[in-house]
């Protein structure tokens, strides 16, 4: 997906979207160490293999970024990290992208606890879904949480999308099949971008000065 879409850096305020790199290595494991026990139960896992299916192994860091790099290439990824003030605090995925009659994709995303509740994650995923409406050519994106992941299912409805519903036991998620609750948002939704609605809302939520 070489191209004006990707590779690509975002940026709003203290917020950067770039891809990922090898070289992220060292600060992306450190932020991974840290928040290891509030990841856990939101983190995908690989269920135990069918007796006729593979063996799948969880990838080392090198072989995720270039697997990410593959498919980025390929047109059916767009895999970022989050910076916060220059420092890598997190990740997000555009993943599942699908051409033809569909046009869609899905949202994944993690952030260091530390600066969770300052408004970078909803920012992130503004500036995503508009690069995906605005440049990509996408038309709709959704992002699939837990019912029981309050702060992640608290960054969709900041940002206004619609739950359509819920995914029995969707994704093998901290050891078993968990249950997903679907958010989506069309390019029809926010013609004016998800990130200015963003910030309209964030402003109205303002305490006066």
């Amino acid at each position: 997906m070489n191209g004006p879409s990707w590779p690509v850096v975002l940026t709003d305020g203290d917020v950067t979207l770039r891809p990922i790199k090898l070289r992220d290595q060292k600060a992306w494991r450190e932020v991974n160490r840290r928040n290891r026990e509030w990841l856990r139960p939101w983190e995908a896992t690989i269920p135990p293999p069918a007796p006729w299916g593979p063996v799948i192994q969880r990838p080392t860091y090198r072989q995720m970024v270039r697997h990410l790099r593959a498919e980025a290439n390929a047109g059916r990824m767009l895999p970022f990290v989050i910076e916060y003030q220059g420092r890598l605090v997190g990740q997000l995925t555009v993943a599942g992208i699908t051409w033809g009659s569909m046009c869609a994709g899905h949202i994944g995303y993690w952030v260091d606890r530390e600066v969770a509740g300052r408004g970078v994650m909803p920012t992130a995923v503004a500036l995503a879904v508009d690069h995906c409406f605005r440049k990509v050519g996408l038309h709709r994106i959704e992002v699939c949480i837990r019912p029981e992941n309050g702060p992640s299912r608290r960054v969709v409805e900041k940002l206004g999308l619609r739950e359509e519903g819920l995914r029995p036991r969707y994704l093998h998620i901290d050891g078993a099949w968990r249950d997903h609750l679907v958010y989506a948002v069309t390019a029809e939704e926010v013609p004016e971008g998800l990130l200015r609605r963003w910030h309209r809302a964030r402003h109205a939520q303002a305490p006066p000065k």
